[in-house]
């Protein structure tokens, strides 16, 4: 039998012990869960040393999942994402040899270093949960998510992903400089002796694990949504295919996305009801990557959160 309230439990007893160590990021956090509990991937943007890796590395600590890092660079291959057979001369047969996709959460770092086709491994992995090598199919362990970092595309010496990719990351998360508060907290651990380097001796429990997150997902599918609220979703997918600002808008997957995630925020809020506040606040995340900024916009220096946002401001909120 589920336990109702599940997970709004869940989420306060994550976020209560990640930021031990994790400091003024707590909007980046919860948006984290979010993606997982809603059983999509992550894109984090950011500079690097705004802790995007240490915080995968606390949530999987946290949830008892098992953890795998790839550091993508030019010369990388599809098989050493997803591994390769390798004969054995001894028993002169071939044997698997998984690659680091063969995990629970996988940190893609700076997945904008390596070439489409590397970044395209990840394609059926993150739709399909599974793996085909050499033609025959590996399923993924559950839980299972990309959380793939990126610097901004603005930097040189990135591949911007293609639009099919960005398409299966549930939401693109900006990560921002922290208050000078939070940094002065920051300093004050470091200078009381944490180091995240030393991952295995930073004091955070093993709080929950694959059974309970699954209980989150069954008392998300169960929140309500009423025909109100699918209709604000697909004002504003429509609105985005509509805007002259917009090469491309939302697809399908975007609102299908923002029905799902609207329903994990509920339910991490304590509600068993959507209401027009959760999609909102979720509409620049589940957006800003599945949009296109026309090119005369793009030169005048308009960005697609602006678009995103003055949409939200004319999109009328049901009562």
């Amino acid at each position: 039998m589920m336990n109702q309230g599940m997970t709004v439990q869940t989420t306060e007893k994550v976020l209560k012990e990640a930021e031990k160590v994790i400091i003024g990021q707590g909007d980046f956090l919860r948006s984290l869960l979010v993606c997982l509990f809603s059983g999509g991937h992550a894109l984090i943007e950011g500079v690097p040393g705004l802790a995007k890796t240490l915080s995968v590395r606390v949530l999987s600590r946290i949830m008892d999942v098992p953890f795998r890092r790839i550091q993508f660079t030019p010369d990388m291959m599809p098989s050493d994402i997803t591994g390769t057979n390798m004969y054995d001369l001894k028993s002169q047969t071939f044997h698997l040899k998984k690659g680091p996709i063969f995990t629970g959460f996988l940190l893609a770092d700076e997945i904008n270093r390596t070439p489409p086709k590397t970044q395209a491994a990840l394609l059926e992995a993150m739709e399909e949960a599974r793996v085909s090598i050499d033609g025959t199919d590996y399923e993924l362990e559950q839980p299972f998510m990309v959380f793939a970092t990126q610097n901004p595309i603005e930097y040189e010496g990135t591949y911007p992903l293609p639009e099919a990719q960005l398409d299966r990351f549930l939401m693109k998360l900006v990560v921002d400089y922290p208050s000078q508060e939070d940094e002065k907290i920051l300093l004050r651990q470091i200078h009381g002796g944490f180091n995240a380097r030393d991952f295995g001796n930073i004091q955070i429990g093993r709080l929950i694990d694959g059974e309970i997150i699954r209980e989150c997902q069954k008392e998300i599918a169960s929140i309500t949504v009423e025909e109100s609220i699918l209709s604000y979703i697909t004002a504003i997918t429509q609105a985005t295919r509509q805007s002259p600002h917009l090469l491309l808008g939302g697809s399908p997957r975007a609102s299908v996305a923002l029905l799902l995630s609207g329903k994990t925020l509920a339910a991490m809020e304590g509600r068993d009801f959507v209401i027009p506040d959760d999609i909102k606040s979720l509409a620049l995340p589940v957006l800003r990557h599945r949009v296109m900024v026309a090119p005369e916009s793009e030169i005048e220096g308009v960005k697609a959160d602006q678009v995103i946002g003055g949409i939200l401001d004319q999109v009328k909120i049901p009562r």
